[in-house]
């Protein structure tokens, strides 16, 4: 089977590009995570420094995720073969196990479609891209890093978070935004709403500006 994608490229509040592809848990699609959220990332190359560490974080951060209903699914343009080696590495060396499953990305199909080749920084790897993916298959948030610079997960664990408590909550976060702090109230739509909002029992500092607790 050939793998599956729509070249229609990766778009926020888009659905996220179909895929179909082999990775070390058997062969993978979209479709196999609908009803939960999904990160997925790409990293340059197995049996590197740089990747090795995020994937270390990953592995680590990996029960935390599955408890908000997220799944994790690594890719890179490296064979199959290279990534059970690379897998086995990492236990041996660092005493930590990759239990989430890698896409072997040979003919950069699912890396094409999803924006992960930038030709400024490598035609032949991907880059630290990273999707955030809702249960209904639309792609929710993208985060890059350089080449020479590993990303955050705790990041990416607080951006899942803040998502999905905006969603719950039909509210907006404010910068770096952690469960216990206020969110922010939607911002009224009419002129007649905004000289209303002072007297709607928000934290108010101004018609525009009004945060509240969860």
């Amino acid at each position: 089977m050939t793998d599956q994608i729509n070249a229609a490229g990766a778009r926020l509040n888009e659905p996220a590009p179909a895929f179909d592809a082999p990775t070390t848990h058997g062969r993978k699609t979209l479709q196999d995570y609908r009803g939960k959220w999904l990160v997925l990332f790409s990293h340059p190359a197995d049996f590197t420094p740089v990747c090795t560490t995020e994937f270390i974080a990953f592995a680590k951060k990996q029960s935390d995720f599955n408890a908000l209903n997220t799944e994790l699914l690594g890719l890179s343009i490296d064979s199959h073969y290279s990534h059970i080696a690379w897998m086995l590495n990492i236990k041996e060396k660092f005493g930590v196990e990759i239990k989430f499953p890698i896409i072997a990305d040979l003919n950069m199909a699912v890396a094409q479609a999803y924006g992960m080749i930038q030709p400024g920084a490598s035609d032949t790897a991907a880059v630290r891209a990273t999707f955030l993916i809702d249960p209904e298959g639309v792609l929710r948030a993208m985060v890059y890093y350089p080449m020479n610079a590993g990303r955050s997960v705790d990041e990416i664990y607080r951006l899942l978070v803040a998502m999905q408590t905006a969603d719950e909550n039909k509210c907006a976060m404010p910068e770096n935004w952690k469960p216990g702090d206020p969110v922010i109230v939607p911002t009224p739509a009419t002129p007649e709403a905004a000289m209303a909002r002072a007297g709607e029992g928000y934290d108010t500092v101004d018609w525009y500006f009004s945060t509240r607790a969860l």
